[in-house]
């Protein structure tokens, strides 16, 4: 801040503040914030309590509410006006092993291709897969691999059950590089099973750049195929408030013959407009799709997103 920032007269000091539509908008959204904020939290802790029949709650649940406004510009069409909204109650009760999870979307029903690019998309473009709710148990193998099993149900009429595991394990195998992998096995009522596998490492590049690069695969039921990708996710934090994260990656499936369907890279600037849970986003970005032979397709999404949550970690 330059030194007037910090001298006045008194004239000044007492003077009423300009009233702007910008100074009323921040004002909603502060308040916004606060409000909320607390009522997330409250909600965890209350479901906390009543799930466990304990008169406290712990203090590590990662329940949260993501309300978004996002714009999307793309060749010869303008920018429309989209919001967004996701939320998590993620509860642990005083039996460490046992979670209740509730979450607006389930990552098994997004195409492959749909969650490699979910931050290019805006909310209509995004696979609508109802909330769901499961009762999560969470194990063990040694110290190093970690398992969950859940058992649950959309929240739709009729209800659509299903069960789900992941198993996962990171490790160091020297200085440099950090692997990780896991797996994942799901069965719907309604949509039949499935199963993923993931791949990643990572490692600093030096200069306050890091890179991760993924490989996934994923057994699409209904269609008798597989469908894969390979990314290759580059981050640097440019400051307290700003990060970058320039990404390219390829998209590919085994019918009628193995081969690539897209090949993308896109460039991510988040910004951290106010404490921890006022965000801005600049994304641009180039697909080349198979079933437009590989045309190139250039988008440029805006987003701002509200992070309401009572958790002290939150990822910028």
């Amino acid at each position: 801040m330059p030194p007037s920032f910090f001298t006045f007269s008194p004239d000044e000091y007492w003077a009423e503040p300009r009233d702007s539509y910008w100074l009323r908008f921040s004002n909603w959204v502060l308040t916004q914030e606060r409000g909320h904020s607390d009522r997330v939290q409250a909600l965890g802790e209350w479901a906390d309590r009543t799930l466990s029949g304990s008169n406290q709650a712990l203090p590590d649940n990662e329940s949260y509410l993501r309300v978004g406004f996002a714009t999307e510009s793309e060749y010869g069409d303008p920018a429309q006006f989209d919001p967004e909204a996701r939320f998590r109650l993620d509860i642990p009760t005083t039996e460490e092993k046992l979670r209740l999870v509730i979450e607006s979307e389930s990552d098994e029903l997004i195409p492959l291709s749909e969650r490699r690019r979910s931050r290019q998309l805006t909310a209509d473009e995004r696979t609508e897969t109802e909330a769901t709710g499961a009762l999560r148990y969470l194990t063990s193998v040694g110290d190093a691999i970690n398992l969950s099993n859940d058992v649950g149900i959309r929240l739709r009429l009729p209800p659509d059950a299903f069960w789900r595991a992941k198993a996962e394990k990171s490790w160091q195998p020297g200085e440099d590089w950090k692997l990780a992998v896991e797996q994942r096995v799901y069965y719907f009522h309604q949509d039949g099973w499935g199963t993923r596998s993931w791949f990643g490492a990572g490692r600093d590049l030096g200069n306050g750049w890091n890179t991760l690069v993924a490989s996934e695969v994923e057994w699409v039921h209904d269609d008798r195929k597989f469908v894969l990708s390979q990314t290759a996710n580059f981050y640097k934090r440019l400051n307290n408030r700003s990060t970058l994260n320039p990404r390219v990656g390829i998209l590919g499936e085994s019918q009628p013959n193995w081969r690539p369907t897209s090949v993308f890279t896109d460039v991510t600037y988040r910004y951290r407009l106010h404490s921890d849970w006022l965000f801005g986003e600049i994304i641009p970005a180039l697909e080349f799709p198979r079933d437009e032979s590989f045309k190139d397709r250039a988008s440029l999404i805006l987003r701002i997103e509200l992070y309401f949550s009572g958790s002290i970690e939150r990822p910028y």
